[in-house]
């Protein structure tokens, strides 16, 4: 086969390297742009960081897009599909296919409060819940609800992963409430809240290949949302994942339940509301003693999760992709190792609050079957690698069992250094008690 196909990728995290990294084994890809990159992607042998344009300026990014041949546009993070990216390219490049949902569809992650009430329409499993725009409302009803359970609060818009309190007393759901919709802690996106039943049990991740009408997944995920060990601490964008999630927390029956009670009322609800959903459904669930309750939807692969699950995928991500813009993923096999992969992110000293940037990192040789996949890091004026962002990078391996995987996956933390580094050292540990 000739490789002939040529990506545009927008994005600069870990989610975009290891993309890029997968994207780039497909014998039909022959030039993959990443917009704006980091200093991973720039380091794949058919990879070139697009650094000369921002990833919001959609007129320049499909100008560019059709001076050099591109077939396939691939939106990494939330923002730019909520902004309308697809919507961009349909109108101004219509001959190039974009892997992502419509500015309407990606509403499910651009609004929470849009989210929970499209459940609810459809008979979608979910949390109790009620949304409010008005601060006095939601006092209201926090004071209503706190006796009879305790709750989740969440700000509306994107927040980048860090718009969810989870309060442990009443006085500290108070202030939650009023850092999000009076103090504005998360901007606009605090302008309405919604204020859910917090759920118990087993937290886990699914994330399905979808074409409008059919959704293949890839094996269920478990993240680690807060920063320190033993879940302490405030939330963050993903400190770590492994996949797949054993049985004994999700069942072969459990997924399909998932798949009958939601990922199908899914899909057939967002086609009859005029929204068919292209791309990659981010779909989180509670497993909880009643079964499986969404927690959220997001409208693109999610970070880290991403950098375990392709490791664990065998076929041509490309082709899914194009499988997926063209309608016709019923056509296509999803293959998937049977082995497991354990991801651990390494952070900047201080996230996710306050952080430093620029600070000069090692990588010293990484051990067999570990990969380093890129996100907060750049190449200095000098040639140096540096840091960037929040979550910095990320040790990702497989192996034929979890425990080995972990294993591995922390032996590459150990080829990381730079100044300020933190991370967990309980990935995984849940699934091996």
């Amino acid at each position: 086969m000739t490789a002939t196909l040529r990506v545009l990728l927008v994005g600069n995290g870990g989610r975009e390297h290891a993309l890029a990294w997968k994207l780039s084994q497909s014998p039909q890809i022959s030039q993959i742009y990443v917009c704006p990159g980091n200093g991973g992607t720039s380091s794949l042998s058919k990879s070139t960081n697009l650094t000369s344009i921002s990833p919001s300026d959609f007129p320049a990014l499909s100008k560019f897009a059709l001076e050099n041949d591109i077939q396939l546009l691939i939106p990494g993070p939330e923002a730019p599909l909520v902004d309308g990216i697809a919507d961009h390219f349909a109108a101004h490049a219509p001959g190039i296919k974009v892997f992502g949902p419509s500015k309407q569809a990606a509403v499910m992650e651009g609004s929470k409060t849009f989210s929970k009430d499209f459940m609810k329409r459809h008979s979608i499993p979910t949390a109790a819940y009620e949304n409010h725009s008005s601060y006095e409302g939601a006092r209201n009803y926090l004071e209503k609800v706190w006796d009879l359970h305790p709750v989740v609060i969440k700000a509306d818009g994107l927040a980048a992963g860090k718009g969810v309190i989870i309060p442990t007393t009443k006085d500290e759901a108070h202030v939650a409430l009023k850092e999000i919709m009076l103090d504005k802690a998360f901007g606009d996106a605090g302008n309405e809240v919604v204020i859910e039943e917090f759920l118990e049990g087993h937290e886990i991740s699914i994330l399905s290949f979808c074409d409008g009408n059919v959704a293949k997944s890839l094996p269920p995920a478990q993240d680690h949302k807060r920063i320190f060990d033993n879940d302490q601490g405030p939330n963050t964008g993903g400190m770590g994942t492994y996949a797949p999630a054993p049985i004994k927390i999700v069942s072969k029956e459990v997924l399909k339940e998932i798949e009958r009670t939601v990922l199908e009322p899914t899909l057939k609800g967002m086609k009859a509301e005029g929204c068919p959903f292209v791309g990659c459904l981010f779909s989180g669930y509670m497993i909880t003693k009643n079964g499986p309750k969404v927690l959220e939807y997001n409208v693109r692969f999610g970070d880290p999760e991403t950098q375990s699950l392709l490791l664990l995928l065998q076929s041509d991500l490309a082709e899914i992709m194009l499988a997926c813009a063209e309608g016709r993923l019923a056509d296509v096999d999803l293959k998937i190792s049977d082995k497991s992969a354990a991801t651990v992110v390494m952070a900047a000293g201080g996230y996710p609050d306050s952080y430093k940037k620029g600070t000069e990192m090692k990588i010293s040789k990484t051990p067999q079957d570990v990969y380093l996949f890129h996100a907060g890091t750049s190449m200095s004026e000098g040639g140096k690698l540096v840091t960037s962002g929040g979550r910095v990078i990320a040790s990702s391996a497989v192996a034929d069992e979890l425990e080995l995987a972990i294993s591995k996956a922390y032996d590459g933390v150990g080829s990381v250094t730079f100044d300020g580094m933190q991370y967990r050292t309980d990935i995984g540990a849940r699934a091996l008690r």
